[in-house]
């Protein structure tokens, strides 16, 4: 457990370029201590002590402002950057190395059982703002610009971040 933290913040350090020092983020970034939280809430709601993870998922919520759903998988050196708003649903799956920013939304289409929340690739960038709506596998590699929102699969290292093109 402790080389995962240490993982993370190193990995945090890395993507952060106003990140000073792992003691910083270790005190004070939500990101990290989303994904610290879910991972307790993860096992919690695998060893079918699902009320207690609900309840573990909602008190990292109120300290953060990140909602990661107990059920949703995520994978290894996960960064979420400025995270207020970050919602992750129940089915969604996470790879390994991504990036998310701001008030992303990885949210259902559907009320019905099963998969119905997003799976997303590894080395996935995820914009401010964007939204990620139903069972749609982002392909790894793949860049998702602020405020675009998704509904349909999106190709390997494919750019949707159209940001360059509308300066003003």
């Amino acid at each position: 457990m402790s080389l995962r933290i240490f993982e993370d913040l190193t990995n945090a350090l890395t993507r952060d370029p106003a990140a000073r020092n792992r003691l910083e983020i270790l005190l004070a970034y939500p990101g990290p201590h989303a994904v610290w939280g879910h991972r307790m809430a993860h096992w919690l709601w695998n060893h079918k002590f699902k009320l207690v993870a609900r309840i573990w998922s909602n008190l990292t919520r109120t300290a953060t402002g990140i909602e990661i759903h107990p059920g949703a998988t995520i994978g290894r050196r996960f960064f979420i950057d400025h995270g207020m708003g970050v919602v992750i649903g129940e089915t969604s799956v996470i790879g390994d190395d991504v990036m998310m920013y701001h008030d992303v939304t990885l949210g259902a289409r559907s009320y019905k059982k099963g998969k119905r929340h997003p799976t997303v690739g590894n080395g996935v960038v995820i914009g401010a703002g964007a939204r990620i709506i139903g069972d749609v596998t982002i392909g790894n590699n793949a860049v998702i610009g602020a405020n675009t929102l998704i509904t349909q699969d999106v190709a390997e290292r494919a750019n949707l971040d159209l940001s360059e093109f509308f300066t003003i």
